[in-house]
């Protein structure tokens, strides 16, 4: 992004002052803070679907921020500072998603009962990553999912998973848990708690920034669809170069961003920009998630269902 975009955009971030923020003047805000201190600003019990992804416990830079390894009970502290600050916004019946990797995961999969009830741990694919010559490659991040009571949403079949049949089965002549199309042979399945279908994004999807460790929209699109209804609010207290945000309005749900650095922030507010003109999300069509590398089977069947609704008005 040139400079003088990257400024324009920036401007148009929020920043809370020493005062309680009404809730009406932070809905569907990006707010250029530290997260400490803004949540402490929020008011209570607001918020319908938290998720989080705070910096991993590793040296990493984030534009003009670098994140210092901890160790892990420092990291443990730092973890725990972020959720006592975060819990007052939280209806009862919020859930909460929180990013981890592998080593961070055993950190905060530990500190979570203490706050929230765990209803299950996700984990997903990443196809990217650097190569290791003395270990295993890393391909596998966690998703921790938890509610603040055991009352909350869960909307099963927005997030089903549509696989193509191999081997159909049927009975008495027809398909037996599966649609035949013009298309190919497909079963829309129960969502699980492993993701093998996320693409990274890469220099040619509109969703990419330079953001070093952003979350496809894909993924967080599972989350919000998931466990929050239209018109609910979302809350991302590191939101980074944006996705949560984006999503959250391509879904129709209201949402709240924090994020330090001005340059994600500006990423942040172009992608919510595009997202007027494109509400698409790469890998969720006609209502369900698609296996990875299919985006012209996408396009063929949503033809094929257009084109069979014009015939079918035609014929009216």
């Amino acid at each position: 992004m040139a400079p003088d975009e990257m400024a324009v955009y920036a401007s148009c971030c929020s920043r809370l002052t020493a005062s309680v923020a009404a809730y009406n003047d932070i809905l569907d805000t990006v707010i250029q803070d530290d997260a400490l201190r803004t949540l402490k600003l929020f008011p209570d019990a607001f918020v319908d679907l938290l998720i989080v992804d705070p910096p991993y416990n590793l040296d990493k830079a984030f534009g003009s921020t670098t994140f210092k390894r901890m160790s892990s009970d420092d990291y443990r502290s730092f973890t725990e500072r972020w959720i006592e600050a975060v819990k007052h916004t939280l209806k009862a019946t919020a859930s909460v998603y929180i990013c981890c990797d592998w080593r961070t995961s055993m950190i905060i999969g530990d500190i979570l009962g203490k706050y929230f009830t765990i209803q299950n741990r996700i984990t997903w694919q990443r196809e990217k990553g650097r190569g290791a010559m003395h270990n295993w490659k890393n391909s596998m991040e966690d998703i921790w999912f938890t509610t603040v009571s055991d009352r909350y949403t869960f909307n099963v079949d927005d997030v089903k998973m549509r696989r193509r049949v191999i081997a159909p089965y049927k009975a008495e002549g027809k398909p037996k848990d599966w649609t035949e199309t013009e298309a190919g042979n497909f079963r829309d399945t129960f969502p699980s708690n492993f993701w093998d279908d996320i693409s990274i994004p890469y220099w040619s999807m509109s969703e990419n920034t330079d953001h070093p460790t952003q979350k496809p929209e894909k993924l967080i699109a599972k989350l919000v669809l998931a466990s929050s209804n239209p018109g609910d609010v979302i809350l991302d207290p590191f939101l980074g170069s944006g996705t949560t945000a984006v999503v959250a309005k391509k879904l129709d749900r209201r949402f709240v961003g924090i994020e330090c650095e001005a340059a994600y922030c500006a990423y942040a507010q172009k992608r919510l920009k595009m997202a007027d003109d494109n509400p698409e999300i790469q890998g969720y069509t006609d209502g369900v998630f698609w296996e990875r590398n299919t985006l012209a089977l996408q396009q063929k069947v949503v033809k094929q269902e257009s084109q069979k609704n014009v015939k079918n008005l035609s014929h009216r």
